[in-house]
């Protein structure tokens, strides 16, 4: 996110709820199509798609003094807390003695030079790793893979051009493939 929104962690006033609420109303089918591609062929998952949209959206009525700017940023952060909730029940899953070999997956949108689907632990990792080495790449393959937003999308979410979403997709996926691929 931008320097200009501010995020923080006690629940919402009913004015930014209700912001909220519309927003969600406005885009559920988007988030719901997120959902569906990042737990496409997951069988270890807790989550269904339609219990990690409600996951993400409790989690974002947590949030407080955000500035909702339209469909692509509430997008853009349904995409980190996406892929908060799916590291958070990968861990929980890993720590259930019964469960502890089942793996979470992830589909890799976008990645098809590796195989698609990759444990959500090793994904997360990698995106940590990237973001210690360039971390506007690690937002824009975190934005594209998790939130399925457009170049253009990820240009507004991030202020920045299309262009330069381009070259850090590019090479931030670049180096994803490199080290999924080792």
């Amino acid at each position: 996110m931008s320097e200009g929104r501010r995020v923080g962690v006690s629940p919402l006033s009913s004015a930014a709820r209700h912001e909220l609420d519309g927003l969600v109303r406005e885009c559920y089918g988007e988030l719901r199509a997120v959902a569906v591609r990042a737990l496409k062929d997951e069988r270890a998952a807790t989550l269904r798609p339609t219990a990690l949209v409600h996951e993400v959206y409790l989690r974002l009525a947590q949030l407080s003094r955000i500035e909702w700017q339209g469909t692509p940023h509430l997008l853009a952060v349904a995409a980190r807390v996406a892929r908060e909730a799916l590291v958070d029940d990968a861990r929980r899953r890993g720590r259930q003695k019964r469960d502890a070999g089942a793996r979470v997956t992830v589909t890799l949108e976008g990645l098809e030079e590796v195989a698609r689907e990759r444990d959500i632990l090793d994904v997360d990792d990698l995106l940590r790793e990237l973001e210690s080495i360039d971390v506007t790449a690690a937002r824009v393959v975190e934005l594209r893979v998790f939130g399925g937003l457009t170049v253009e999308e990820c240009a507004a979410e991030l202020e920045t051009s299309a262009s330069t979403v381009h070259r850090k997709w590019r090479a931030g996926r670049t180096w994803l493939v490199r080290e999924l691929a080792a």
